[in-house]
């Protein structure tokens, strides 16, 4: 796997998983689920954004599928869909906005 793809999904993982902890998660199988979950959405979304350089609404639709995805993954693990949401959302959002803050901070050191 190229570190273009390794890099963001080590990334997105720790991060998803430093959120759930945040948010008082400590059974297993949820963190165990999460890191399967970014394994199983992260790769496909940055081929994706990598092969086919979509304009930003394309990566906020496909960030949304995937928020959706990983909603349905969390609730066979929580059995509560509103948590199952919250844990989605939130991972995915401070995960796709600490990522848009790396890449602005490449671009202006590399400027």
């Amino acid at each position: 796997m190229h570190y273009e793809l390794i890099i963001p999904l080590v990334a997105t993982i720790v991060i998803e998983l430093l959120v759930l902890l945040a948010l008082k998660e400590k059974r297993k199988k949820v963190l165990l689920a999460s890191v399967a979950a970014n394994i199983l959405t992260n790769v496909p979304l940055n081929i994706y954004v990598i092969a086919v350089e979509p304009d930003f609404r394309y990566i906020l639709l496909a960030e949304l599928l995937v928020v959706i995805i990983e909603t349905l993954w969390y609730y066979a693990f929580v059995r509560n869909l509103r948590q199952a949401a919250i844990y989605s959302i939130l991972c995915n959002a401070i995960s796709f906005l600490l990522g848009l803050l790396a890449d602005i901070l490449l671009l202006y050191i590399s400027t």
